[in-house]
């Protein structure tokens, strides 16, 4: 009997390198998503600073700053996670537990976060008491 081609055949090599592809393609987006949240985070408090020399301070607008830079990250570092659980070859049920428990985790936050952030839940429409972009935030929370 001669071997399933998907099972080590002719295919092995191309799945190796299909599943080193994967996991690089994960990791880069965990890198992307770290760099977000520490470069939103650095250039939200630059801004913050450059507004509190000039006597502007404008705290709701530097942690609305830094949430946002937090939630985009997050979605990088759970597509990487989603992406990576891909390239395992042979899932066990604990892969799978741990990625629905991260992925529960990291969701939960971001909900939690864009609440916090805007004040409404994501699906409900604009707040009353939420600024417009455009309208002052200098007045201290």
């Amino acid at each position: 009997m001669s071997e399933p081609a998907n099972e080590g055949g002719m295919l092995a090599p191309y799945l190796e390198n299909i599943h080193a592809i994967i996991n690089v393609a994960g990791l880069i987006l965990d890198v992307a998503g770290v760099l977000i949240i520490v470069i939103g985070a650095a250039l939200s408090t630059l801004a913050y600073l450059a507004r509190w020399r000039q006597n502007a301070l404008t705290y709701r607008g530097y942690r609305r700053d830094v949430g946002r830079s937090i939630l985009l990250g997050l979605e990088f570092l759970v597509g990487g996670d989603i992406i990576r659980t891909v390239s395992v070859e042979h899932p066990s049920l604990e892969n799978v537990f741990v990625l629905g428990l991260i992925v529960m985790i990291r969701t939960a936050m971001s909900f939690t976060m864009e609440v916090e952030l805007e004040g409404r839940w994501p699906w409900q429409g604009r707040s009353l008491e939420t600024p417009t972009p455009g309208e002052d935030e200098s007045a201290p929370s």
